[in-house]
């Protein structure tokens, strides 16, 4: 396609964008927790109905192609989610109204991934009626990304037609993140001998735990990631004993390991258990979140590079773990800002968002 917009073109993005923020608006002030989402599901379907676009919906997700689709090209998914976390304690705002303050538009969900899912909903709508294509695409609006549920965007992906790669909308600033680590949480159980507190007892389950959280404190995978760094394991909960003065049989803690590209889940898994003696159970929570990366000579990954954006490797986890073709991150927002009290996304970076989305892609289709 063309690389210059004519005037008609950019009214089409102004009114868009517009549009997009609106939208944006009315997801923020419409509570949309992970499994929640059926309203807000609602509202993503009266963006398709309202640019006659035909469109699918199973539980609370919603998705469509363009009006062209071509069985013989390949497909481009376009993903991001509309679920939330819960709003934390630290929110002086109203975390379920919208509103803008000095060019930045606050609200539970704003920038994790509201910013990007409109940005997304726009540029697809954009594309959506074009007849010469090079690919074709579906939009993918999600949900239950922040639980990893079951009924996220891993259920609707055996319903799609083959994907040849996705754009995955998150907060990165607009750069490329061309990997992403994957995520593998293990239950460690440590066993011992109960007792009295005051006897004797050299079989202390929460000393003989001590050692392996060490273990895992200081274990070092070998191989090295040019894009995510090495793998890392944090222990982040332990629980042992009922009371002061019994030495408990079990001491149990909970270790998060950040998986980068260059090993499976599978692959961390029997490297612990290798490592650790038989009495030290381990057992994994999950196995699919597994880490994804695109090449960085990818057409839209060099779409991007010509147009200034920088690659990364990001350690957060997205639905892009549950993807098995190539994929990039890439969305309006700070990836820092997600979560936080107060959440907000300016909005020059929704109106960037969609302008850039669209520019990358014309570069490939």
């Amino acid at each position: 396609m063309k690389e210059q917009m004519t005037d008609t073109e950019n009214l089409l993005i102004e009114s868009l964008t517009k549009q997009a923020i609106q939208l944006l608006q009315q997801l923020i002030e419409t509570p949309s927790f992970s499994s929640e989402e059926d309203k807000t599901a609602t509202l993503l379907e009266q963006w398709f109905r309202d640019h006659n676009i035909p469109h699918q919906r199973e539980n609370n997700n919603v998705w469509a192609y363009n009006q062209h689709f071509d069985k013989n090209k390949p497909t481009i998914l376009l993903n991001s989610h509309h679920d939330t976390v819960r709003p934390n304690g630290n929110y002086t705002n109203d975390p379920f109204k919208a509103f803008v303050k000095d060019e930045k538009l606050f609200g539970l969900g704003s920038n994790d991934a509201g910013g990007c899912l409109v940005s997304l909903l726009a540029t697809f709508t954009y594309f959506y009626a074009e007849k010469q294509l090079c690919y074709n695409i579906v939009m993918v609006a999600s949900a239950e990304e922040e639980s990893s549920g079951k009924k996220g965007l891993n259920s609707v992906l055996p319903k799609l037609k083959p994907i040849d790669f996705a754009i995955v909308g998150e907060p990165t600033l607009m750069q490329l993140a061309i990997a992403e680590k994957g995520l593998l949480v293990v239950d460690v159980s440590v066993k011992g001998t109960a007792g009295h507190a005051a006897h004797p007892n050299d079989d202390n389950a929460i000393y003989n735990a001590l050692p392996f959280i060490q273990w895992f404190k200081t274990y070092h995978f070998e191989r090295i990631s040019s894009t995510l760094g090495a793998v890392k394991m944090t222990v982040t909960q332990i629980n042992a004993g009922k009371q002061h003065n019994v030495v408990p049989a079990t001491c149990d803690f909970v270790v998060d390991i950040r998986v980068n590209d260059l090993y499976t889940n599978e692959e961390i898994l029997k490297s612990i258990q290798n490592e650790l003696p038989a009495q030290v159970e381990v057992t994994p929570r999950s196995m699919h979140l597994g880490a994804s990366s695109i090449a960085i000579e990818h057409p839209v990954v060099q779409s991007g590079i010509a147009l200034g954006r920088a690659t990364y490797g990001s350690p957060t986890l997205s639905d892009q773990a549950v993807l098995t073709c190539p994929s990039l991150k890439l969305g309006p927002g700070d990836s820092t800002r997600s979560h936080s009290a107060d959440e907000f996304i300016y909005v020059s970076e929704i109106k960037e968002g969609i302008a850039l989305y669209i520019k990358i892609l014309k570069g490939i289709l």
